[in-house]
């Protein structure tokens, strides 16, 4: 329908923006803090100027009011842990000798102290620090970062809304603190936190805060009756305080469901909901619940998690039937644009009919103020923006390079055979073990070795035209030769080439694959400092030519230990990719499953005895309603199959996934059929090797023994007491000893000590083992 101008005016908002600047200044500031090369003043500034010129971009937009508050110099979470004073006893002297490297130390790390644990956000790529909490937890208000920021939004006469993480998403994101009894429930701990929000809520009021906005995802995943009852509860006794700001509570990545008549009825004054795809059924909920009568509502029809443009005339039409059912609607993304790259326009190497349906933080915040506007005052007021959307939305659906008939056929074509081993893991091991002749809990790393700086220099050089192919591709050799010497002096037994010619674990295979584009600026947080440039997947996947083959028998040439192939597996190719949304995704997975299984068998073909496809996201693309996860895990380990399956028995298939809550997935983990799977560990202290027990599960593991997240090296001791922990749930015959993830983000130094302890940790062990059996 065609929305008939507000009877309030529409206003158009975000609830968050990316943090990085235009060259990732923030990026380039923290580190050289860390580095000593900047100071804190200095960084304090980079990260002031970032906030004043996001705020300055989306005013200028036309959004009416701006974000306070999701501005973070690592990441929110850990922010609202320092906001409540949920500080770990083991970082409380860091934190009290310096706020700042305090927070640090939280993040990352320190020789003698580990980091929280850090864990994804959702269903997201983006990575949170895990709040650590236990029955003495005491909270306590600081709320200086969110009041300053306020001040500063409002000293430049912008609008301004304070964003917090929610009580209740903050407690069930919580995990037991170290020495706590693995069954405390941080939620019960509500009734002590409620008090310390409400003092930060009348905080922000009197720095004059109109509305804040408490943000509550973790409210559209299934909930418990008693869960529910809290939030409720929250709700209840905040919106009775007198001191406090207007509230909007705030969902987002799908559907509300029965929270939803539990927000409606609470003493707040608006409500934030998805209505994109992922949160279509928010619209029927709210009809079914009468609506907002009395309150505001903040309707997210722009896709702030992908970069295709806004169908307007879809929109409109949802925002119209929305007037009717609260007494204010305004218009905003579906959540924080974090999630996606800055600015489309700085993209010059886009084929131009693709970039015409291109949308990041920029231009969403465009599509909103259109809407708006709109909304506000009908569609006579926007009818230019309206037809140059249907040119563009008509352009993408009739274009040929979205769309490859062999492709398709080829995929039509597959049977459930090409997705199973012909022989089942007991006849395929003992094949491998034949093969390979590992000794007892083998080494190996995950794949990526450091990228050097004289690495980034040879490809600078490159793409400078200061040296030509042939003398980059020295560089490359010369690199995987003492990435193996490295590991054949330390002792390591399957290698890996280290990976020196990949800028990235996705990109570098999109980069060959069609359908597929990337960009030059499309920089999206991941973690920390940690940036990545998830491609674009716009057109049908296949591969035209081989990728990793000549690299790996290079390396596999230098050396008589066998060298791992590694590929990135097609969920992980999806789930760090911004992907097609004129498709199912199951769709899209096995169409890039054909093109990585050419791979895996030219690799076999070549010699490769190990081959090791990472699906590091099987767990974070998981739904977040337990009713989608059966339809979406049959796809997703189909395609992993689908890729594996083409090779002899004694190829040896390995996968890896880090990060993520493995408990959630271990039955698809089984599904997978590899022979072997590396995970992360150490943060969470082996807890996967217990759950993996726990399913029965019957093949080899990896659980890894060093965090290479932090730059801490464990010494031998702590690695081989890992190492200990692992043996209590996986026999000596199925487990492997490795790091958590790749090292690319390492330094050598670091790499060189920790490896050589890993490897020292694993001959103790063996050495304990053997005593034992003789």
């Amino acid at each position: 329908m065609t929305p008939k101008p507000a009877a309030a005016a529409a206003r158009a908002t975000v609830y968050g923006y990316p943090r990085q600047g235009e060259n990732r200044e923030l990026k380039k500031a923290v580190e050289g803090y860390w580095k000593g090369r900047v100071d804190a003043g200095a960084l304090r500034e980079t990260a002031a100027e970032l906030r004043r010129s996001n705020w300055r971009q989306l005013t200028e937009a036309g959004l009416h009011e701006v974000p306070t508050g999701d501005f973070s110099y690592y990441d929110h979470v850990l922010d609202t842990s320092v906001m409540v004073g949920a500080v770990p006893d083991r970082h409380r002297a860091a934190v009290e000798a310096d706020v700042l490297d305090g927070y640090f130390a939280m993040a990352r790390g320190t020789q003698d102290v580990a980091p929280l644990e850090m864990t994804k956000w959702f269903d997201t790529n983006y990575h949170y620090l895990v709040p650590e909490l236990g029955p003495d937890t005491v909270f306590t208000a600081d709320s200086r970062k969110q009041v300053a920021e306020l001040k500063e939004a409002l000293a430049l006469g912008h609008s301004a809304r304070p964003v917090l993480v929610g009580p209740v998403t903050y407690l069930l994101l919580a995990k037991p603190a170290q020495g706590v009894a693995p069954d405390f429930e941080p939620l019960t701990l509500l009734d002590r936190l409620r008090p310390v929000y409400a003092e930060v809520l009348a905080d922000l009021r009197a720095a004059g805060a109109e509305w804040v906005q408490l943000d509550e995802p973790a409210l559209v995943q299934d909930r418990t009756p008693a869960e529910l009852n809290a939030a409720a509860r929250t709700y209840r006794d905040l919106g009775a305080a007198t001191d406090r700001p207007k509230l909007l509570v705030a969902s987002y990545f799908g559907r509300l469901g029965d929270a939803l008549g539990v927000l409606a009825k609470a003493p707040v004054e608006g409500l934030a909901l998805d209505f994109t795809e992922s949160g279509a059924a928010n619209l029927e909920d709210l009809a079914a619940v009468g609506g907002l009568p009395g309150k505001r509502l903040v309707a997210g029809v722009v896709n702030g998690r992908n970069i295709w443009i806004n169908d307007y005339q879809k929109s409109l039409g949802t925002l119209g039937t929305l007037l009717g059912l609260a007494d204010q609607v305004d218009v905003a993304a579906s959540c924080s644009l974090l999630h996606v790259p800055l600015d489309a326009a700085a993209e010059r190497g886009i084929d131009p009919q693709i970039a015409r349906w291109l949308a990041f933080a920029r231009q969403k915040t465009a599509e909103i103020a259109v809407l708006a506007r709109g909304l506000a005052q009908g569609t006579d007021a926007i009818t230019a923006e309206l037809a140059a959307n249907r040119a563009d939305l008509a352009s993408r659906t009739g274009s040929a390079l979205t769309r490859d008939p062999a492709v398709r056929a080829r995929a039509a074509a597959v049977t459930d055979a090409d997705g199973r081993r012909s022989q089942p893991y007991a006849v395929r091991t003992v094949a491998q073990r034949a093969q390979l002749g590992l000794p007892l809990l083998p080494t190996t790393t995950i794949g990526s070795f450091p990228q050097t700086s004289e690495l980034r220099v040879a490809r600078a050089d490159l793409r400078a035209g200061r040296i030509d192919a042939a003398g980059y591709e020295e560089r490359i050799k010369d690199e995987i030769r003492e990435v193996l010497s490295f590991q054949e002096k330390t002792g390591i037994d399957v290698l890996v080439h280290g990976e020196p010619e990949r800028n990235d674990m996705v990109q570098y295979f999109a980069e060959q694959l069609t359908g597929y584009l990337a960009t030059e600026h499309g920089w999206v947080q991941s973690y920390g400092t940690r940036y990545v440039r998830p491609p674009v997947l716009a057109g049908d996947i296949s591969r035209p030519d081989p990728m990793t083959v000549r690299w790996t028998t290079y390396a596999q040439a230098q050396t008589s230990k066998p060298v791992k192939g590694m590929l990135t597996g097609p969920v992980t190719m999806l789930a760090w990719s911004f992907v097609r949304d004129d498709q199912p995704l199951g769709d899209t997975a096995r169409q890039v499953a054909l093109a990585l299984r050419d791979e895996v068998n030219d690799l076999e073909a070549a010699g490769t005895p190990v081959i090791q496809v990472d699906e590091p996201a099987l767990r974070e693309t998981l739904p977040l309603r337990a009713a989608e996860h059966a339809a979406y895990l049959a796809w997703a380990t189909e395609s992993f199959r689908l890729t594996t399956s083409g090779v002899r028995p004694d190829t040896q298939i390995h996968t890896h996934m880090c990060y993520a809550e493995f408990g959630d997935i271990v039955r698809a983990i089984d599904d997978l059929d590899a022979d072997v799977i590396s995970l992360e560990a150490a943060r969470s202290h082996m807890q996967v090797a217990d759950e993996l027990a726990e399913h029965g599960y019957p093949r080899e593991a990896g659980p890894g023994v060093w965090d290479i997240h932090s730059p801490r090296v464990p010494g031998t001791g702590e690695a081989a007491a890992l190492l200990r922990k692992g043996l209590e749930a996986i026999p000596a015959e199925r487990l492997w000893v490795n790091p958590d993830c790749g090292l690319k983000t390492r330094g050598w130094p670091e790499t060189r000590a920790s490896l050589e302890n890993l490897v020292a940790a694993a001959r103790e062990v063996r050495a304990e083992l053997a005593s034992e059996r003789s």
